[in-house]
């Protein structure tokens, strides 16, 4: 089974702090596992994004925040986007 290289863009890398402040890191580290090993896995559910994330995909950390990224393909990688709400 061939795993995916996660890349965190600068967004992501502060938001990484936001998530260790606010205790929901195991929760994202679980998501990240899963995207890591498979972007695609069904389950927990992701959507496709559109507009100005076009291509890039979604899954929820909680009602509030979720895990944003996007997926090379060819290169096998998995570039995180965001971390945390958008509606902030």
């Amino acid at each position: 089974m061939s795993h995916y290289t996660l890349v965190y863009t600068k967004q992501a890398q502060k938001d990484a702090k936001k998530i260790a402040a606010s205790g929901l890191k195991p929760k994202v580290q679980n998501l990240l596992t899963i995207v890591e090993q498979d972007p695609f896995q069904a389950y927990p559910p992701y959507e496709k994004l559109l507009g100005d994330l076009l291509g890039a995909y979604s899954r929820r950390i909680n009602i509030q925040h979720r895990l944003v990224y996007q997926v090379l393909e060819e290169e096998k990688i998995v570039k995180v986007i965001r971390m945390w709400t958008h509606y902030e």
